[in-house]
């Protein structure tokens, strides 16, 4: 099976990224699909995957199901019911109506609610509103769900730096281990330096292989976002390989412009707000309880006649009327109901104001891991650059008699420790834009939807 996946996700999830409303017509459940480990792996696709299969988008997705299913059933108060209902009897002449041993009767009822003091009405809205609120809690997911597959793909390719630095510190070592020998056989250097290269290189085995344990924790974790099944056993010991690198492409967040659109674009605050109008909603629909009902009914009945056996019946006819109930004293539980939708929208409106402060806070944290974050991604570049010709220098000293092998070797933990710095600090820089873009509510930066294509090609 080819490692595919859909237009990078279904149409409703297509026009939610893109910033159009979407529909609650969600795929419905079907079996956890398996996939074969793909040959290669790119962010993008990946990024496509994870929507699609992603198992909290799933779920999110099934909520927004079980929640259009509610206002379909809230819905159907306001349009007309029909009802059929009947009776077949047969009893003994003693006890039947004018001596009849059988009686039947049918009817069909059409009923139609016209006034219930905007309680129907109220209730249809406020259901629609959680509709919505489904809806932005499905952007929310997909939003956190992406960014944890971004930052988890960045994973993946920062533990691969990491084996490339610590291979070539390695490969360096084992240089000047070769050189040192050299030099003791033609009896210029003492033994022990070939013994303290010996141990330079011996400790330099520890980074590495904790570096390619790192790698394939971090292949686990970025399997687990992608909601990636295998269930071939010949496929289960496959690791694709993963193109891309950590780049270092300046950005820049305006503080308080990230702070207007993440009061205006987050999901999870916007959310908030349509379950207080749904709220609001609830507390009319409570105070439909002091005001009467007005309904209008009608009905065709068949009934069997006094002598006579036919079927349906020898008396048929309609009925029309209206229908109205007042519960004029209730014990005061409308009132009670009222108390509780009233404090129920005190609790909504709380909530919303808590987050709103909780999202300032988030920007305002974003903003400033950024800021750090590209402040050591730009020292990064100068370090490695530095400790370079640091270590050039060394070597030509040592060579030239001037320098210890020390020096050398001094030199070469500090181009190690840079080149490993700088591989943190890109990782931590393009993490840090992925938050922050999050952060202010904006939708990943996937590449367009109408491309769908296997990396490995």
């Amino acid at each position: 099976m080819k490692f595919i996946s859909s237009s990078c996700a279904s149409l409703g999830l297509a026009l939610l990224l893109n910033g159009i409303p979407l529909t609650a017509q969600v795929d419905a459940g079907k079996p956890d699909p398996t996939y074969s480990v793909p040959a290669a792996l790119d962010l993008p696709y990946a990024l496509a995957f994870a929507l699609d299969n992603n198992f909290a988008i799933r779920q999110a997705k099934e909520r927004i199901r079980q929640q259009d299913g509610v206002v379909l059933e809230v819905r159907s108060t306001q349009i007309p019911t029909v009802a059929a209902g009947g009776s077949l009897q047969r009893n003994d002449t003693s006890v039947g109506p004018t001596g009849e041993d059988r009686y039947w009767s049918f009817s069909i009822t059409a009923k139609q609610t016209l006034y219930s003091g905007g309680g129907v009405s109220a209730q249809v809205r406020g259901q629609q509103l959680n509709l919505d609120a489904s809806i932005l809690t499905l952007q929310a997911v997909i939003n956190d769900a992406l960014l944890e597959v971004r930052t988890r793909f960045y994973t993946v390719l920062v533990n691969r730096e990491r084996i490339k630095v610590q291979e070539q510190n390695t490969e360096l070592l084992q240089r000047q281990l070769q050189d040192v020998k050299n030099r003791y056989e033609a009896g210029t250097v003492s033994n022990f330096e070939v013994l303290r290269s010996e141990v330079a290189l011996a400790n330099a085995q520890t980074p590495l292989i904790t570096a390619r344990n790192d790698y394939r924790l971090a292949i686990e974790e970025l399997r687990r976002s992608l909601g990636l099944v295998t269930a071939a056993e010949n496929d289960l010991a496959n690791v694709p390989e993963f193109q891309g690198t950590l780049e270092f492409t300046p950005a820049s967040f305006d503080l308080r412009t990230a702070l207007v659109a993440a009061r205006e674009q987050r999901p999870d605050l916007l959310r908030l707000k349509k379950l207080a109008q749904a709220a609001e909603e609830g507390v009319t629909a409570r105070r439909a309880g002091y005001l009467p009902s007005v309904a209008l009914f009608g009905a065709y009945d068949w009934r069997k006649t006094a002598g006579s056996n036919n079927f349906p019946g020898d008396r048929d006819g309609w009925t029309f009327g209206l229908s109205s109930a007042w519960n004029i004293f209730d014990g005061q539980a409308t009132s009670g109901r009222v108390a509780q939708a009233r404090s129920l929208l005190a609790q909504a409106k709380l909530f919303v104001e808590e987050a709103q402060l909780s999202v300032d806070v988030d920007v305002r944290r974003a903003i400033s891991t950024f800021q750090q974050a590209n402040e050591l991604a730009e020292a990064s570049k100068k370090v490695v650059e530095q400790a370079t010709e640091a270590l050039r220098l060394a070597n030509a000293r040592y060579n030239a008699g001037t320098a210890t092998q020390l020096d050398v070797l001094t030199s070469q933990v500090d181009l190690t420790t840079a080149r490993l710095n700088q591989v943190q600090a890109y990782y931590s820089y393009n993490v840090a834009v992925a938050t922050t873009r999050k952060a202010m509510g904006l939708a990943d930066e996937l590449r367009p939807t109408g491309e769908s294509r296997d990396p490995a090609k």
